[in-house]
């Protein structure tokens, strides 16, 4: 798969609602919204004339066209090159758990389904599971079946679901966790398979899964190990 992204905005909290129309008016469904808190030091702080600020997390998965678009956008709309009015960034996909999520994420971008990211020579993957709320031992469960290890889980919204149902037979509830699992590159594809049949779709979890590459790590000697 090529040209596929996560999409990543952070922005002064007070924002959301703005940020969540700018999402709407170009065309991006399951939008994931979390909350978080701006570290700049004291005087950095001063120095730009700010005031420390609560921080909305928002991420959407666009393609190649549709992120020069959006990236016109941010910078006319919503002046997002302004110091202090947040940042936006890309992470590229390496795969996707199913044709029909991928249908879902991309729904109305300009998109052709290609081989898998040309970043071969990773040795980690990070998987993102995103399942309902309450499901996340579910999800770790069928990950640990096939040798992953500890996940993380952070709390998070989900904004314009409503196309769930038609690409994914499913309706998927507003709360969300989505999961972090990092894994050698060598058992994602299984590890993937494990969640998608015990905590996929057809599962109270409702589980989507998509995975990206991991240039490097530290922290993980038990797994190199192995």
């Amino acid at each position: 798969m090529s040209e596929i992204y996560l999409m990543t905005t952070i922005t002064k909290r007070l924002t959301g609602r703005k940020m969540q129309t700018f999402y709407d008016q170009n065309g991006l469904s399951g939008v994931l919204c979390t909350l978080a808190r701006g570290t700049a030091t004291s005087e950095m702080l001063d120095y730009f004339g700010l005031e420390a600020t609560e921080k909305i997390v928002m991420m959407s998965v666009v393609t190649d066209n549709t992120w020069k678009q959006v990236k016109r956008g941010l910078e006319e709309q919503v002046q997002i090159d302004v110091p202090g009015r947040g940042i936006a960034f890309l992470i590229p996909l390496s795969s996707v758990g199913g044709r029909k999520v991928l249908e879902f994420f991309t729904d109305g971008q300009e998109f052709q389904i290609e081989k898998e990211s040309a970043m071969k020579d990773t040795k980690y993957e990070l998987i993102v599971v995103i399942a309902n709320q309450g499901h996340s031992d579910e999800v770790m469960d069928a990950a640990r079946a096939q040798g992953a290890g500890g996940g993380t889980v952070i709390h998070a919204k989900g904004t314009g679901l409503e196309k769930a149902e038609k690409f994914l037979g499913v309706s998927i509830a507003d709360e969300k966790e989505m999961i972090f699992i990092v894994a050698k590159t060598g058992d994602k594809n299984k590890i993937m398979k494990s969640i998608m049949e015990k905590a996929g779709l057809e599962s109270r979890a409702r589980s989507v899964v998509f995975s990206m590459p991991v240039t490097d790590t530290a922290g993980l000697r038990l797994q190199e190990i192995q």
